[in-house]
């Protein structure tokens, strides 16, 4: 085992002999092996001119469950490469082609130690000699791997492109399809990968508000309500929808976690009158948090933990997510939830709460785009800050709750994906009657926050360098990869990035970063904001 791919790697190294999610060395040696699979099919695909969406549906799902708190269960994993495998197999056959060596003709072990030998060379640590290289690659296969998340995400919901198919068959070959790449080329495919990623997220972002509308600034209970309750985390809003409908009339309230708290701004969402509040805070705090729950926890897409003991009964899963033991519900069927809800006491009384707001999309800030620009023109709004990305829970992430609550009076903070639990619930006050503190959504929603500040860009007549906005950004997976690699391939730059730089990059990749993009670490909120605004 060794894995890097996250912000809490061990020692700020890698992972070698349990994952510091809970992964155990046998599930990441086979992951492995499931992205080596994937090579294969890519290669296949390329080789045979396949474009079958379907296809290409297929395969970003099976690289998402490689990516970190989705998939834990070893079994499962055995089933997607024989998968991979089969459906290589099929395509090649179809197109009267073949592989005699390499991922294109790999033929897996019959057992999971069998699997776990094969993995053997397939990792990380094997990719190239040559630190930069190896470096590089690692970025593309993480930033692959969270573009596949958004692509999933966007197909579950109808929207779906080819050249996005394309490009992750293009990616996943790389390195096996005998181009001789040096370190500027495979900088190209990074820069390409965040293009890619760009279209992903639009495509997402017209299937949630396409089929949810668009969301509505809305204020949201922290407090419980009398009664039977589910808790739905993750990021899948069809599996919530989904949800809703079959509780109508059980008196079950249903409840949001961690990234699912924007669901509450979407209007087909909010039809829902069961559809009540949220509880807990960011994924890293469930252990503490899901004991005291008294009701059924569904999750979905990434982002679980390992169930303790005196929880575990009540945890479900559905779609990639995966944890051995665990009930999982296969095609939106949630009888199991539903039943093992009704069986617990839920809450025995109501207990009122704070209040936060969420629903800051792109559609609602842009509404009052005149407001704001008047606001800037007037000198009552200085700046703009984005501050979010991941939560973790490795120490000297209380920066970004400290950096917001310090924050001058004339700024503005938008937010999204779950670092924004971290002060989530501040008061901070608001300009001419827009709050200064704006929950744009998931970390899904990164689309939304980069048409608002391209949109500001345009009513300035700027770049986006130009605003005065800065990214104060916290990271800990791969999806966070992938929005950094957006962000560069727009060529913004001065981005500030935490709460420690990535294992993966080295010294001379930090450099290339630092010069062409000015990515700076963070330092302490005082020092920051002085360097940001003078």
């Amino acid at each position: 085992m060794f894995c890097n791919q996250c912000e809490q790697t061990a020692k700020g190294t890698g992972c070698t002999k349990v994952g510091v999610c809970g992964k155990q060395p046998e599930v990441s040696d086979i992951q492995d092996l499931v992205v080596y699979s994937l090579r294969g099919l890519a290669l296949a695909a390329q080789k045979t001119g396949n474009k079958d969406a379907a296809l290409g549906h297929f395969a970003a799902k099976m690289l998402f469950t490689t990516l970190t708190n989705v998939n834990f269960d070893p079994a499962r994993f055995q089933t997607f490469i024989n998968q991979i495998v089969a459906k290589r197999d099929e395509i090649l056959a179809k197109g009267g082609a073949s592989f005699s060596s390499g991922p294109a003709a790999f033929k897996p072990a019959a057992t999971i130690d069998g699997l776990v030998a094969q993995a053997e060379g397939h990792g990380v640590a094997n990719f190239d000699s040559n630190d930069d290289i190896r470096s590089v690659k690692q970025l593309l296969v993480y930033g692959m791997k969270g573009l596949a998340a958004y692509t999933d995400h966007a197909a579950v919901l109808g929207q779906q492109d080819q050249a996005v198919y394309d490009f992750l068959y293009k990616g996943l070959a790389a390195g096996y399809d005998g181009v001789e790449r040096d370190l500027n080329a495979w900088v190209g495919l990074l820069l390409e990968c965040g293009n890619v990623n760009l279209r992903a997220m639009e495509l997402l972002d017209a299937g949630n508000t396409g089929t949810y509308g668009h969301p509505v600034p809305t204020e949201v209970p922290l407090g419980q309500k009398k009664g039977k309750a589910i808790l739905v985390s993750g990021h899948d809003l069809k599996d919530l929808y989904e949800l809703l409908k079959q509780t109508e009339g059980k008196d079950i309230n249903i409840y949001t976690h961690g990234e699912m708290l924007p669901c509450h701004g979407y209007p087909e969402l909010k039809k829902f009158p069961h559809f009540y509040g949220h509880y807990g805070t960011a994924w890293q705090n469930q252990q503490k948090e899901f004991p005291a729950f008294p009701g059924a926890i569904l999750f979905t897409t990434n982002c679980i933990q390992k169930p303790a003991d005196n929880y575990s009964a009540n945890v479900f899963t559905t779609g990639l997510v995966g944890w051995p033991g665990l009930v999982h519900c296969e095609n939106h069927d949630f009888s199991a939830v539903i039943k093992r809800a009704l069986e617990l006491p839920g809450f025995t009384e109501d207990t009122p709460g704070k209040t936060v707001m969420t629903g800051f999309g792109r559609n609602a800030v842009l509404s009052v785009a005149d407001k704001v620009i008047d606001g800037v023109k007037a000198g009552a709004i200085r700046h703009f800050f984005l501050v979010g990305g991941c939560d973790g829970a490795k120490p000297g992430r209380n920066y970004y709750t400290e950096f917001v609550e310090k924050t001058p009076k004339d700024t503005i903070v938008l937010t999204l994906a779950c670092g924004k639990f971290r002060f989530f619930d501040k008061q901070i006050g608001d300009i001419g009657g827009i709050p200064r503190l704006l929950d744009v959504g998931q970390c899904n929603d990164a689309y939304s926050a980069v048409q608002i500040a391209l949109a500001l860009a345009g009513a300035f007549n700027c770049g986006v360098n130009d605003l005065p906005l800065s990214l104060v950004l916290s990271w800990y997976e791969q999806k966070a990869v992938v929005i950094l690699l957006t962000l560069l391939a727009l060529g913004i730059k001065d981005i500030r990035l935490g709460p420690t730089l990535p294992a993966f990059v080295s010294p001379n990749v930090l450099n290339f970063l630092v010069e062409n993009y000015n990515i700076k670490p963070i330092t302490t909120p005082d020092e920051d904001l002085k360097a940001i605004l003078g």
